[in-house]
């Protein structure tokens, strides 16, 4: 349930900055969950394989709350706002920069 608000808030981030400048919301949203849940996947796929070879196996079911799913929730909502920065600087890169087909205004076509 908590990866759920974590999910919808992301997605609600991204789409935030995807209209700040300019681009498609639900693209940007739907990278917002591709992140988090491709982290969160190979994280625990991570840590079976951890317990698979230290034979640490529990009976716990890691479906709730524990140490294991905060760890990996902290992990992926890192994850999630550092591509968010990544983005955010390349875009206002992207503003600064006057564009190639400004450049072209007023030369032969011909060229």
């Amino acid at each position: 349930m908590m990866s759920i608000f974590i999910l919808i808030g992301a997605y609600r981030y991204y789409a935030g900055l995807a209209e700040r400048f300019g681009k498609t919301k639900w693209h940007f949203g739907l990278l917002a969950i591709a992140i988090y849940l491709g982290f969160q996947i190979m994280f625990l796929f991570c840590y079976g394989i951890y317990q698979g070879l230290t034979n640490t196996y529990s009976e716990n079911s890691y479906t709730g709350f524990s140490l294991v799913n905060i760890i990996s929730w902290l992990l992926a909502i890192g994850a999630v706002y550092g591509v968010y920065k990544i983005l955010e600087n390349k875009f206002k890169k992207e503003i600064k920069r006057p564009s190639l087909e400004i450049e072209k205004i007023g030369r032969d076509p011909e060229m």
